[in-house]
C-alpha cells in the first residue's frame, strides 16, 4: 500500500534547500548507507557500488569506488538433497547471490598506510573487507588490504565451528569441494513444463556430485544452516581509537594504540577484530599494514545483529571503559562493557572481553534498523542511545554508567517506514531521523524530552543550483560532518519523474548537502544581530553565531582530528554577503577562546592583544588560528604569496587594507610561534638523546634531524627568537660534532646539478649553480628530495621527515624542555604526518582528477 505524507511532514522534507548534491549510478538497499569519516570523506553504499565523495569537490568532482564482485561461498560441509527440504535451509534454498552492500564503516583516522582511514565493507552474501585509498595508485578503485571473512572462516575451522569434533574439516576455497547452489529464474528452462511455475519465485537446484576423495564432511542440515550463519556477517562498525595512555601528553610516552572492528552476524554472535595503529606511515608506497586479529566472540542475540554502534566514557580515568550497542531483528537492544586494558592486551579470542551491562529493550519482534549512540563531552559518564526501529518509531535511552540508571525516552512515532537513519549533532543536543517514507526530521533534547523542529530553511548559497531531480520516494540514510555544521543525506529518485533517455539511465539516487548551522540549539545572546537580514532571519543569525563558536570550540582538544571543512565553507559562504558578519563571529571567537573576555572589544584591539600573548596558547589553538585566517580571512591570497612574504594588497585601500594587514600580521607572527616551538623541540630533544645516534633509532620512531638549518635560522632571526632559543642553538653546536649523522646536511646540494646550497629561507632555496628553486622541508628545513613528499593543501608547504607527536601537544611556550630527559622513551615516540603550522593531515599531492581528503 502506498503512504501519502501528510503536509507537516511535506513541509519539513521541503523546508531544507540544499547547497550541494551529487547524482550517484546505484540506488542503496540498506539502512545507513551513507558515512562522513574523519578525514572528510564521504562514503555511499549504492547497490554494487561504494561511492567515495569529497564534499569539497562536488558536484563533479573526483571519487572513489570499491566495486563488489560476486564469489563463491565456503565449503562448510555437503548435506543430502533430501534435506534441502527442511525448514532450516529455506534461506539458503532462496537466496539470491547478486552483488550488493549491505553495511560500511569508517575507521578512525590513522589505520591507513597514509594515516588515513580504512573503510569497511559488508556484503549482501556476508563477506566483510578491508579497504584503503589508492593515494600512490593513481587510480579509481580503492584497494583490498583484508578479508576479515576469510579469517574467520579459518578460525571457525580450527575450532570445528565450536561442535563435537567428530571429524576433521580443512579448508577448502576451491569449488570443486563445494556445494553449488545454481538459481535459474527463468521458468521456460524447468524440465517439467506441468508444474506450477510462479515467475520470479520458481527455482531449480542441481547439484554437483563431490569428489570422492573429498575432505569436506557430510553434515546435517542444521550444522549447514549453523555454520552458515556463523560466517554470514551483516553489519560492521569501527571502535574510536584505544591508547595505553588517556591522551597525548607533553612527556612522551610509551603504548600500543588500536581500532575494533565489530562484525554482527546472522548466528546473533558478534565478532571482534583488533587493528594496531601502524608503526610509520608513507607518502610514496603502499606498506604492509599490520594483520588483523581476532580477539573475541560472543552471543550478543538469539537473533540476526541489525546494527552495532561504539562509545568509549571516562577516557581520564585508571580504568577507561568501552561500551558496545547491539541490536537484533528480534527487537532487543543491549550494552556491553569491556575495560580498554583488557582489549589492549588480548591475544587470543576470548569470549569474556565483553559483559552485559544492561539490556535496555528486550525482543518485541519489531526488526531494529538503526543505532546511533553519542558520549556527550558535558556528560563524560551518560551515553545518549537512538534506536531506530522498522515500524517507523525510533526511542532514546540516557544511560548513566556510573549509577548504571537508564531512561527510557519515547517512543516516538516519527515515520511511517522503517527508519534507515540516525545521526546526533552538537554533543547530543540534536537528533536528525530518516526513514524510507522520504521523510527527514529534526529533533531537539531539551530534559527528559524531545521536540520536533523544523530545518532551517534559509542557508547562505555556494554556487547555483545544478540540475538534479526533485522527485524522491525514500531516504536511506544520513551522516553528519566533523564541524556538525553539514548533513548529508542519500534519496533514491522517484523513475516516474525522470526522463528515461538519460537521466533514469543515470541518476539511481542522489547524496544531499543542507546546512544546519542555523539549528537552534544554544542561544548565546538574545541580541539581534546589527546586519542586513534580508536573506536570513535574524535569529537564525544568531542561531549561525551560537554553532559557529560551539563548533571551533571543539577543535580547542588535542584529541579530535582537524577537519574544519563545513566551518571553513560556511564562513566562505557568508563572506559574500555579510563580510562584517563574518568578521564579527571570528572576533567574538577570538575574545571568548584566546583573549578571555566576553565583552566587545574592538577588532583591532582584539588583534593586537592575540598576537602579544601566542606564548600563553597551545599548540593547537594556534593551528586553528592559522587555518582560519589563511581559509577565510585572507582566502583572496595565494598560500605561496603568505609563505615567502610576497604580499600583494592591489587594489586594497583603506580601512580594508589595514584590516587585512592586521591579519597577515597576526598569521605570519602566530607561524612564528609555532617554528620556535619546533626548533626549541629539535634542539633539547637532540641534548637529551645524546649520546644516541641516528642509527640507533627505530624504524617509525621519531629523531631530530635538520640541525644545522635550524641554527643556521637562529642566527638570522637572531634578534627576534627567544633567548631560550639561542642558548639551546649554541648548546647544540657544542655538542652536535659528537653525533656525525646529524652534520652531514649542513652543506646541501642541488638534487638537479649538484650545486651547493645556501640556508636563506625556511621555506625555499636556490643552488649557486642555475639558481634551480627547491622546496625545504617545514619540519626539518631540509631541501626535500624530487621524491613524492607529504603536502599540506592549507599552506602548502611540503614534507619528508614527519615530527614527533610530542610536539603538538607542547601547551605552551618557553616550554620546559627538561621534561624531555628521559631519551629512551622520546625515541620510542610514533612520527605523525601532521602539519606542524595547520595542525591537519598531510597528504600526497595529487592532480584534480584524482580523489583526496579536504580537511580545510
Amino acid at each position: 500500500m502506498s503512504y501519502f505524507p501528510s503536509n507537516s511532514q511535506i513541509e519539513t522534507q521541503n523546508a531544507a534547500s540544499r547547497f550541494q548534491a551529487a547524482v550517484l549510478v546505484d540506488s542503496p538497499s540498506f539502512p545507513n548507507a551513507i558515512a562522513w569519516s574523519d578525514e572528510n570523506l564521504i562514503a555511499v553504499a549504492s547497490g554494487h557500488l561504494v561511492t567515495i565523495l569529497n564534499p569539497a569537490k562536488l558536484p563533479f568532482g573526483p571519487r572513489g569506488l570499491i566495486t563488489i564482485q560476486k564469489r563463491q561461498p565456503f565449503s562448510i560441509g555437503f548435506i543430502d538433497r533430501q534435506d534441502l527440504l527442511s525448514g532450516c535451509m529455506l534461506p539458503t534454498v532462496l537466496s539470491r547471490d547478486e552483488p550488493c552492500v549491505r553495511s560500511i564503516s569508517w575507521s578512525p583516522v590513522g589505520l591507513a598506510p597514509n594515516a588515513g582511514c580504512l573503510l569497511a565493507v559488508c556484503t549482501r552474501q556476508g563477506f566483510v573487507k578491508l579497504y584503503r585509498p589508492p593515494f600512490c595508485d593513481f587510480c579509481a578503485e580503492w584497494i583490498e588490504v583484508e578479508d576479515i571473512s576469510t579469517k574467520l572462516y579459518d578460525y571457525l575451522v580450527s575450532i570445528n565451528f565450536g561442535e563435537v569434533p567428530a571429524f576433521s574439516l580443512k579448508p577448502c576455497y576451491g569449488n570443486e569441494h563445494e556445494i553449488e547452489l545454481e538459481i535459474d529464474s527463468d521458468p521456460l528452462k524447468e524440465k517439467n513444463s506441468n508444474q506450477n511455475v510462479r515467475a520470479s519465485k520458481s527455482k531449480v537446484k542441481s547439484f554437483r556430485k563431490m569428489p570422492e576423495n573429498c575432505t569436506v564432511p557430510s553434515i546435517t542440515a542444521d550444522q549447514y544452516a549453523s555454520r552458515s550463519a556463523m560466517l554470514s556477517s551483516l553489519v560492521v562498525s569501527w571502535s574510536p581509537i584505544l591508547q595505553s595512555v588517556p591522551k597525548i601528553s607533553s612527556v612522551p610516552q610509551d603504548g600500543a594504540a588500536i581500532s575494533l572492528l565489530a562484525v554482527g552476524g546472522k548466528s546473533g554472535k558478534v565478532s571482534l577484530w583488533r587493528m594496531p595503529v601502524p608503526e610509520c606511515y608513507s607518502v610514496d608506497q603502499s606498506r604492509v599494514l599490520a594483520s588483523v586479529v581476532l580477539i573475541g566472540i560472543f552471543q550478543a542475540h538469539d537473533s540476526w545483529i541489525t546494527a552495532i554502534s561504539w562509545a568509549l566514557l571516562d577516557s581520564d580515568s585508571s580504568s577507561p571503559q568501552v561500551l558496545l550497542a547491539t541490536a537484533s531483528s528480534d527487537g532487543s537492544v543491549r550494552i556491553w562493557l569491556a575495560y580498554k586494558v583488557i582489549l589492549l592486551k588480548s591475544s587470543e579470542p576470548t569470549h569474556t572481553s565483553f559483559s552485559l551491562l544492561k539490556e535496555v529493550a528486550t525482543v518485541d519482534f519489531v526488526p531494529v534498523s538503526v543505532l546511533s549512540v553519542i558520549v556527550p563531552a558535558k556528560s563524560p559518564h551518560k551515553m545518549h542511545l537512538a534506536v531506530g526501529k522498522g515500524s517507523g518509531s525510533f526511542e532514546l535511552w540516557i544511560c548513566d554508567i556510573s549509577s548504571k540508571k537508564i531512561d527510557k525516552i519515547g517512543p516516538y512515532d516519527a515515520h511511517n517506514q522503517a527508519v534507515t537513519g540516525l545521526a546526533w549533532a552538537f554533543d547530543g543536543k540534536c537528533l536528525h531521523s530518516c526513514s524510507q517514507d522520504n521523510v527527514v526530521r529534526c529533533w531537539i533534547l531539551s530534559g527528559s524530552s524531545l521536540r520536533e523542529v523544523s530545518i532551517p530553511s534559509n542557508t547562505p548559497r555556494l554556487r547555483s543550483s545544478t540540475d538534479f531531480p526533485d522527485g524522491f520516494v525514500s531516504c536511506f540514510g544520513l551522516a553528519v560532518s566533523p564541524g556538525n555544521l553539514v548533513i548529508a543525506w542519500v534519496r533514491n529518485p522517484d523513475v516516474d519523474k525522470l526522463n528515461p533517455m538519460y537521466e533514469g539511465r543515470t541518476q539511481k539516487a542522489i547524496v544531499e548537502f543542507f546546512w544546519i548551522g542555523g539549528q537552534q540549539v544554544d542561544v548565546l545572546s538574545n541580541n539581534s544581530p546589527d546586519f542586513d537580514t534580508e536573506a536570513i532571519p535574524e535569529k537564525e543569525l544568531v542561531y549561525w553565531e551560537s554553532n559557529f563558536l560551539w563548533s571551533l570550540k571543539q577543535y580547542e582538544t588535542q584529541e579530535k582530528p582537524l577537519v574544519v571543512w563545513d566551518i571553513v565553507t560556511a564562513f566562505l559562504a557568508f563572506n559574500h554577503s555579510k563580510s562584517e558578519y563574518v568578521e564579527h563571529v571570528l572576533i567574538k571567537w577570538l575574545s571568548i577562546s584566546y583573549v578571555g573576555s566576553h565583552v566587545g572589544l574592538p577588532a583591532e584591539e582584539v588583534l593586537l592583544c592575540v598576537s602579544r600573548s601566542f606564548s600563553k596558547f597551545t599548540s593547537r589553538q594556534l593551528h586553528l588560528l592559522n587555518i582560519i585566517c589563511r581559509r577565510i580571512m585572507l582566502s583572496e591570497m595565494k598560500a605561496d604569496e603568505i609563505n615567502s612574504k610576497l604580499l600583494n594588497l592591489e587594489g586594497v585601500h583603506g580601512a580594508e587594507e589595514e584590516q587585512r594587514s592586521l591579519w597577515i600580521n597576526l598569521l605570519l607572527a602566530s607561524e612564528r610561534e609555532l617554528r620556535e616551538r619546533l626548533v626549541g623541540f629539535t634542539f633539547s630533544a637532540f641534548i637529551s638523546l645524546m649520546p644516541a645516534s641516528a642509527a640507533n633509532s627505530p624504524s617509525g620512531n621519531w629523531f631530530p634531524v635538520g640541525l644545522a638549518q635550524m641554527e643556521q635560522w637562529v642566527e638570522l632571526n637572531h634578534d627576534h627568537v627567544q633567548d631560550q632559543l639561542k642558548v639551546l642553538a649554541s648548546e647544540v653546536g657544542k655538542q652536535e660534532g659528537r653525533l656525525q649523522s646529524s652534520k652531514y646536511l649542513a652543506a646541501e646540494k642541488c638534487s638537479y646539478c649538484s650545486a651547493s646550497v645556501p640556508f636563506e629561507s625556511p621555506e625555499v632555496a636556490f643552488c649557486r649553480g642555475k639558481g634551480h628553486k627547491l622546496v625545504r622541508c617545514a619540519i626539518s628545513m631540509v631541501v626535500c628530495p624530487t621524491t613524492p613528499t607529504w603536502f599540506c593543501i592549507c599552506c602548502h608547504r611540503q614534507a619528508f621527515k614527519l615530527a614527533s607527536e610530542t610536539l603538538f601537544a607542547i601547551p605552551g611556550y618557553p616550554f620546559n624542555f627538561k621534561s624531555l630527559s628521559t631519551s629512551s622513551s622520546l625515541l620510542e615516540v610514533s612520527l605523525k604526518p601532521l602539519c606542524p603550522f595547520c595542525g591537519i593531515l598531510l597528504q600526497r599531492l595529487q592532480p584534480d582528477f584524482l580523489l583526496s581528503a579536504s580537511p580545510t
